[in-house]
């Protein structure tokens, strides 16, 4: 059996960047991320997103490539077996991430194109732009931690989009 270990919250051991491979609980290789570890019949692929991996699977020479499973130990063990005891309330999680994760972009993108627009050159070029929003701070923050933990949901969950959780956060 292979493992793969990633630590990329805790950052420990000057790990960071790195992932492990083990066969039946040896060390068998290390690579820096993105990691793609040859193994037999195929290669397993891992890549890291700022919250959580974007990328664990295995990916055979021949046929569909499947998501590696997580140590029921782990954090995104934990969250996957959350989501198979309780279906609903982890979609419900999930969909209030993706929410939390537009409106968090949107918004900030909204707020972060007016002062841009105010660069002498962006102004002769497109002109000005007024946005439409202006949240106070508190809020601000609140959507930013919102999103933040939203990130780190889908994260656990091994999802990842490209808008979403890269410009989302």
């Amino acid at each position: 059996m292979y493992t793969v270990d990633v630590r990329h919250w805790g950052r420990q051991g000057g790990d960071e960047g790195k992932a492990h491979l083990y066969l039946d609980g040896g060390h068998r290789a290390e690579s820096t991320l993105p990691a793609g570890f040859p193994v037999e019949g195929g290669t397993i692929e891992v890549a890291l997103s700022g919250f959580g991996l974007k990328r664990a699977h295995y990916v055979p020479a021949e046929g569909a490539e499947q998501q590696l499973v997580p140590d029921p130990r782990s954090a995104a063990g934990r969250r996957l077996r959350f989501d198979r005891e309780h279906p609903v309330v982890s979609r419900w999680i999930g969909a209030v991430s993706v929410v939390l994760l537009v409106i968090g972009i949107g918004l900030n993108l909204l707020q972060l194109l007016e002062p841009i627009s105010g660069i002498p050159p962006v102004v002769e070029r497109f002109g000005h732009f007024e946005s439409p929003f202006h949240l106070p701070l508190w809020l601000n923050l609140t959507l930013g931690f919102g999103a933040a933990v939203a990130g780190m949901e889908r994260g656990l969950r091994l999802r990842y989009h490209w808008l979403l959780d890269a410009a989302g956060n």
